[in-house]
């Protein structure tokens, strides 16, 4: 079929309208000469000259052009016309210019409404280098910036760059609103897949110092998506030379194997359900563990650190231990191998590093010289261990590497009762563990009385995570709580609980049932993946003292330590607990366990030289094998 000559001018135009800001001024631009030029030709040949100009007084067709001209960017220049012919074309000039400037005024007005709204898109390019990378939002991103932006204060200037598939707007507004400010270190939200290659560059992850890939929310296979964005980074087509130092969290073990393959070693994975498995299981047969393992996560107070010190080389590990005296030395990197609480005759060589926990890493610096009172040391005693019964209040998806985890831990003949409001899960048996399920409602006061609570070594009240939203999970974890206080106040009875909180901001509330514990899931997490993030090398230092194996950390009684009622100083406390072939890390005070602004009794990393006098109630914080 034959098309017209408008359908192939309106085909014309419309190419041109698509081709944006540039081509509409340029068609403008054109559309005006044309016009002026027009009315100067009309003037000119119908000789409609002002008034008095005629002959070689009249105006050339150049002249009446540039007067066209001025009157269609001037309207006001009409005003001083003479000559009825003349008045009427100019006046049609300046019509023409009103309609022709309004428009130019339009076009440049949406084209600047374009670019603001591109800007606010986020999709231009960052230009940073040396800049921590976070690949995908959730709850956690939170208080991985506020962990970020304390680590950073040492720095003179420091960014974050978030890509995440949100507005860009939302981002900024919801970082202000849950962070507030955060000093030295820039924000900068970039909207986009992580994903997909193209929106990965974006964030420049080339540059990048390390990278933080976070499961994305409301997924039903966030596993999935985080792997594949570690494969968009390491399998990337323009990826640099050098390794990338990425910290990944997924949800499932079972994703661990593929996770590896594809993040080789360029990939720190942190299965984050049994991580949290763990600590639960370590504190709560251990009140006042998880305030050490905050303490020593988070980047507020002291955390570890790697040194060398070199005058210290040819001497002991112990000989390291009372070279410090605000520091304290819990490990040797001997040969690229992570030694956590090695024996105190270890030789420090060459090429070696300390791992210490400091304040900081300015405050790394040997002390004088050590004083202990060997005469204040107690006699060593054997840790007898009998049989444990643990009471676990609700359920979710970690309890069975809770239990798993348990089972580690305690002698043949312990048991397990579990309550929990859903029909009788499918669990495993254990060679130590004898595991019984009882249904009821863990928020109910008459199902917890019939479980004469007070005859357990142990209580672990656990969210409902899979079935409530993260609020609704927290109430009845914090109802549970108070029942259980409650009790514990009307008997006149004191026992360790040891509970699970999923958003952080419950935690004050839930400091009103004085519970020993609180294992915050997205926090824990989120302050693991900060640390790993900036310091590659703590993985493995985590890996060991998060594990059933190896040297973990333990709150054990002073009298095994130090006479009680005798005043010593941090460093005799350091021999007591080398006799034992142990590292003494810190100590807490029972007359503080309730007490948040005392950190709950707990001082990790003390001054050595400080004199102290330890109760029978109280605990020396130290690194074991056992």
């Amino acid at each position: 079929m034959k098309t017209s000559a408008r359908e192939r001018f309106r085909y014309w135009f419309d190419g041109v309208m698509a081709r944006g800001t540039g081509a509409l001024m340029v068609l403008l631009a054109i559309v005006t000469v044309l016009f002026i030029a027009i009315v100067a030709l009309a003037v000119q040949v119908f000789g409609l000259f002002p008034a008095g100009a005629t002959g070689p007084d009249a105006p050339d067709f150049w002249e009446t052009l540039w007067g066209n001209l001025m009157r269609t960017l001037d309207s006001g220049t009409m005003g001083g016309d003479e000559g009825w012919g003349f008045r009427v074309a100019m006046l049609v000039v300046t019509v023409g210019g009103v309609i022709i400037v309004a428009s130019l005024i339009g076009i440049i007005s949406g084209a600047f409404d374009a670019r603001v709204e591109s800007l606010r898109k986020g999709r231009s390019k960052v230009l940073e280098s040396d800049h921590t990378l976070i690949l995908g939002w959730n709850s956690k991103v939170f208080p991985i910036i506020r962990e970020l932006c304390i680590a950073n204060e040492s720095r003179r200037s420091a960014t974050i760059v978030i890509l995440a598939d949100r507005d860009k707007v939302e981002m900024e507004d919801d970082i202000r609103t849950q962070v507030g400010k955060t000093g030295r270190t820039k924000i900068v939200c970039r909207s986009g897949e992580p994903m997909n290659l193209a929106d990965l560059e974006i964030a420049s992850p080339h540059t990048a110092r390390s990278i933080v890939l976070l499961a994305p929310e409301d997924s039903t296979d966030s596993d999935s998506a985080v792997i594949k964005t570690a494969l968009a980074i390491t399998n990337n087509p323009n990826r640099r030379t050098g390794k990338y130092h990425v910290v990944a969290e997924i949800q499932d073990r079972g994703n661990l194997e593929a996770a590896r393959l594809v993040g080789r070693d360029e990939v720190h994975w942190v299965v984050a359900s049994d991580l949290i498995s763990r600590i639960t299981v370590q504190s709560c047969r251990q009140s006042g563990l998880s305030v050490v393992y905050t303490e020593l996560l988070d980047f507020d107070g002291d955390e570890i650190y790697f040194s060398s010190e070199p005058s210290l080389v040819g001497r002991t590990y112990l000989d390291a231990q009372l070279a410090y005296a605000d520091c304290t030395v819990i490990g040797i990197v001997s040969s690229g191998t992570v030694l956590l609480n090695p024996s105190a005759d270890l030789v420090y060589a060459a090429g070696d590093q300390l791992i210490l926990i400091a304040e900081d890493d300015s405050e790394i610096r040997l002390g004088g010289a050590a004083t202990t009172d060997l005469s204040a040391i107690s006699v060593a005693k054997p840790i007898e261990q009998a049989p444990e019964r643990t009471l676990v209040l609700g359920y979710n998806a970690g309890l069975h590497t809770i239990l798993s985890e348990l089972d580690e831990y305690v002698t043949a003949g312990s048991t397990v009762m579990i309550v929990a409001d859903m029909e009788t899960p499918l669990l495993d048996s254990f060679p130590a563990l004898e595991v019984e399920f009882r249904r009821g409602d863990t928020t109910s006061r008459a199902v917890l009385e019939s479980l004469d609570v007070a005859s357990y070594d142990h209580v672990i009240v656990l969210a409902y995570k899979e079935t409530l939203d993260p609020h609704r999970a927290d109430a009845k974890t914090l109802i549970t709580l108070l029942h259980l206080r409650d009790m514990a106040d009307r008997a006149g009875v004191d026992f360790a609980v040891v509970s699970e909180m999923l958003d952080d901001s419950n935690r004050e509330l839930a400091e009103v049932t004085k519970a020993d514990d609180f294992i915050v899931s997205d926090k824990l997490i989120s302050l693991m993946l900060s640390q790993t993030s900036e310091n590659q090398k703590l993985t493995e230092v985590f890996s060991t003292l998060f594990s059933s194996q190896g040297s973990e950390i333990y709150l054990r009684p002073a009298d095994r330590y130090i006479r009680d009622g005798a005043d010593v100083s941090f460093y005799t406390v350091v021999e007591a607990a080398r006799q034992r072939g142990e590292t003494a890390i810190g100590y807490r005070l029972a007359a503080h366990a309730r007490s948040s602004e005392h950190s709950y009794g707990v001082t990790v990393n003390p001054t050595k030289s400080d004199m102290v006098r330890f109760g029978v109630d109280d605990r020396i914080i130290v690194l074991a094998d056992a």
